[in-house]
């Protein structure tokens, strides 16, 4: 039996890491605090182990209810996580080190122990883009199953536009701190399609996009008719002004 490590939101990776050492089991199950289960916990934890001699990574997914959110101050989340993160395993194992998180995972100590969580990140954000980057550029291969657990934690939509805000920020500070830049953007969707934008040299105009209608887009987003296209580009755009004022900077690459 795995050790199962319950992550609540905000944990500190310190006490992340310390918990996953201190757990007994040859692997370890994280998963977030804000879950349910779709069927018995026998029949999930049943699930991994086909998988468990042969992968060192597994990610089981994730699942939102089929339903909207009964207050419509919560549906950009929902609306979000049903677009962008619940996808079916087949998918995801096109190119598994993009889709990596910690929400539901089993890893093997011995892996985590040489990769685990870092510390040294302070904001919210990206986390687990970073972890899966580092596992790709170890070359630990990973494997994506359909075992997902269902997210119930959704926070407001100003609150999910805020945490997008930091993580975004984050995003374009772990890509000046990475030191393989290929292998990173590779895992992040949003770094291929800023690279597409710089070659034709858009950057700078989807920044001033940005500046001039940052607030019509929030209000927008935070309305009852949500596009997820236009989180999006609020997204790409977001990106590219964060990354006309981080390549001022000069950073040493750490990661």
């Amino acid at each position: 039996m795995p050790s199962t490590i319950p992550t609540p939101d905000g944990v500190g990776e310190t006490i992340r890491n310390k918990l996953a050492m201190e757990a007994s089991g040859d692997f370890l199950l994280f998963i977030d605090a804000d879950t349910v289960l779709q069927g018995t916990a026998e029949a999930y934890f049943r699930k991994w182990l086909p998988m468990m001699p042969i992968y060192k990574v597994i990610c089981g997914g994730i699942l939102y209810h089929d339903a909207p959110p009964g207050d419509p101050d919560k549906l950009l989340r929902w609306k979000y996580g049903k677009w962008r993160e619940q996808r079916k395993a087949s998918e995801k194992n096109k190119n598994p080190h993009e889709w990596f998180s910690t929400f539901n995972v089993l890893i093997e100590k011995t892996v985590f122990s040489k990769i685990r969580f870092n510390e040294e990140l302070k904001q919210y954000g990206y986390e687990d883009t970073l972890m899966g980057y580092q596992l790709k550029k170890a070359g630990i291969d990973l494997l994506h199953i359909d075992n997902a657990l269902i997210h119930e934690g959704l926070e407001t939509n100003k609150e999910f536009l805020n945490k997008t805000k930091l993580g975004i920020e984050n995003l374009s500070t772990l890509y000046n701190n990475v030191t393989d830049k290929k292998t990173f953007a590779r895992t992040v969707n949003i770094i291929r399609t800023y690279n597409i934008i710089r070659f034709f040299r858009l950057t700078g105009l989807l920044a001033r996009v940005y500046i001039k209608f940052r607030d019509r887009m929030e209000i927008r987003l935070e309305s009852g008719k949500i596009s997820m296209l236009l989180f999006r580009f609020y997204k790409v755009s977001m990106f590219c002004t964060f990354r006309e004022i981080h390549k001022r900077k000069k950073v040493n690459p750490i990661f």
